[in-house]
């Protein structure tokens, strides 16, 4: 087997008949709307399986391809899902029983249906470990970080799209979380930068940009005091590598 070869010809088919792979930021953006439980973003960004947008060719065959594109989500989803907090067996075993299903799928319909279910499957599990015990203002305050993880925000703005003075924010928020607000922004930042380290080739200046850390030493610090590691080896060990590898 001539792989060279195999790729080069792979990749000339795939330029002349306009087929791509999902960008690794919109991969990203999935996965993380998973994980966070968002099903609205879930709903927007997902794509369905018989559209075959954005997917490769894993075989000739097209059940089989889809069956084996199923399998390789179910994965990536049981994984963020299991680092973000669902239950470690929950989590591998919900994905066992999956697999299980999608191998007895015949039809291209019935796979892409089971993906969906799948999908909204975890997301929902992930809503509702997210919204546990935590009051209307605190899930509105969630809502605001993780939708704003991106953009610049302050606490004022926090308090006011939950309804709340800041202060009464900042008591109710340590009450109910058992950490502080600062904190949990810090947080779910160094969560986003995890998988952008590991599924995109960011720079970690263009990481700690986009999440609006202060600066790239901040960036550095808050993920060390986090992960126990610096981004760097975070990134060493884990970029690139198959999921079982952990």
């Amino acid at each position: 087997m001539d792989k060279d070869k195999d790729l080069h010809e792979a990749l000339y088919f795939q330029t002349e008949n306009n087929i791509y792979h999902a960008r690794y930021e919109d991969e990203v953006n999935f996965y993380s709307a998973v994980k966070k439980g968002d099903l609205e973003t879930v709903k927007k960004l997902m794509t369905p399986l018989d559209t075959k947008e954005g997917l490769g060719q894993l075989s000739n065959k097209p059940v089989n391809n889809l069956r084996y594109h199923f399998v390789v989500t179910v994965a990536l989803v049981t994984r963020y899902c299991a680092e973000a907090g669902l239950p470690f067996e929950t989590a591998y075993t919900l994905s066992d029983l999956y697999i299980r299903n999608v191998d007895k799928c015949a039809s291209e319909d019935s796979i892409t249906q089971l993906h969906r279910e799948m999908i909204f499957d975890f997301t929902s599990r992930m809503k509702d470990i997210r919204n546990a015990e935590s009051s209307p203002q605190i899930k509105l305050a969630k809502k605001y970080i993780h939708e704003n993880i991106y953009n610049q925000f302050y606490e004022d703005e926090i308090a006011d799209f939950a309804g709340l003075t800041p202060s009464y924010l900042s008591t109710l928020f340590k009450k109910e979380t058992g950490e502080t607000i600062k904190n949990y922004i810090l947080r779910e930042k160094v969560e986003e930068s995890k998988s952008l380290l590991r599924f995109t080739d960011k720079s970690y200046i263009d990481i700690s940009i986009s999440l609006n850390f202060s600066s790239h030493s901040h960036f550095i610090a808050t993920f060390k005091k986090f992960v126990n590691m610096t981004p760097k080896e975070y990134r060493n060990k884990y970029y690139g590598k198959k999921w079982n590898d952990d």
